[in-house]
């Protein structure tokens, strides 16, 4: 009798084990799909620095082909300049003359505003950076982007 109880016990799993598996095959799927939404903000918004780093060079490009006149600075001839970009589209980048007084950053996360004779500078309300022309040279370039942070939309500027 002893021997049938204890062949009877050694088949199969318990439902204890079981329910164990499940619970960490249920933790691990959790995992993943939380962190798959902030590996596609990450790669979104490396794109989008890419992108900008791209924007600067063509600007100082198309100002050193016109003899570093700042003037000549347009978004028609930046567009024509950049060709096509990862993440912006070329209909989302436009070239404002002369900065403002106080740092500014109205962009969101699909559009890219130059700056001429501007700098860049921390935003009054604390997120992030905009553009201003106080402090700036002439020749300077300002560019505003946003980026995705995990509470919404991040402020960023490059200066050239």
């Amino acid at each position: 009798m002893l021997k049938k109880l204890q062949k009877r016990n050694s088949d199969g799993f318990t439902i204890i084990e079981v329910i164990i598996v499940l619970a960490i095959a249920a933790l691990i799927l959790l995992i993943v799909l939380l962190a798959v939404p902030a590996l596609q903000r990450n790669s979104r918004n490396t794109q989008r620095k890419n992108d900008v780093g791209r924007v600067a060079s063509g600007a100082q490009t198309v100002v050193d082909n016109q003899n570093g006149d700042i003037a000549s600075l347009t978004s028609a001839n930046l567009r024509t300049e950049l060709g096509n970009l990862g993440y912006y589209t070329s209909g989302n980048i436009s070239v404002v003359a002369g900065g403002p007084a106080a740092p500014t950053n109205t962009t969101n996360a699909d559009t890219v505003r130059v700056y001429t004779g501007a700098t860049c500078a921390a935003l009054a309300a604390g997120n992030g950076q905009g553009a201003t022309a106080t402090g700036a040279v002439a020749r300077g370039i300002a560019i505003t982007y946003s980026t995705e942070g995990g509470n919404g939309l991040v402020r960023d500027c490059n200066s050239e």
